[in-house]
């Protein structure tokens, strides 16, 4: 492949985005939630069999899965289907980084469009950039050289900050999402 290879270690604990995972999903819910079986991206099917929740705010903090050693890679030999492949770290190898998520600097597509008696600052989104703290990519990306172009899968394009980013403690900055209603 011209965009190379690489190996993705798997492990008995890995790391899921949280949105995958509902407790009592839609029926056209594709992801995982209790008794349902999805693919885990270039690995194995597995099946969520119970979760537990923080018991004073009620959030999913943990899933307990099988996984089918059959279908590695993806596919089943026994030909059945799943509809829903989702995204995963393994959380042994998993590697600590920042990663801050930048929005529209303005809140209307016309920051000139400017309200009486006010100026531009009253356009300015104060939620123009939030900071991830402690999220957890694969291994392969520890090593990055700053101001390199990484595509995370679903959520857009990000570049390892040069000023910010450090042996050990890497920073990624969104540069583009895959879905912008503007």
């Amino acid at each position: 492949s011209s965009a190379g290879t690489r190996s993705v270690p798997f492990s008995r604990e890995i790391y899921i985005e949280r949105d995958d995972f509902m407790e009592d999903p839609p029926k056209k819910f594709f992801r995982l939630g209790p008794g349902r079986e999805v693919r885990l991206r270039y690995a194995f099917f597995i099946t969520c069999v119970d979760y537990t929740t923080d018991p004073e705010t009620g959030e999913v903090t943990e899933l307990r899965c099988t996984y089918d050693p059959e279908t590695r890679g993806g596919s089943a030999p026994d030909g059945r289907k799943v509809k829903g492949t989702i995204h995963w770290v393994s959380a042994e190898h998993a590697v600590e980084t920042e990663v801050r998520l930048y929005d529209h600097l303005f809140q209307v597509p016309d920051p000139g469009d400017i309200p009486e008696g006010g100026d531009y600052r009253d356009n300015l989104n104060p939620d123009s950039i939030e900071v991830l703290t402690d999220c957890k990519l694969e291994p392969a990306l520890a090593d990055v050289e700053p101001g390199s172009r990484w595509q995370f899968e679903r959520l857009g394009y990000f570049c390892v900050d040069s000023v910010d980013s450090q042996a050990g403690k890497l920073v990624f900055n969104r540069s583009v999402t895959l879905r912008d209603s503007w």
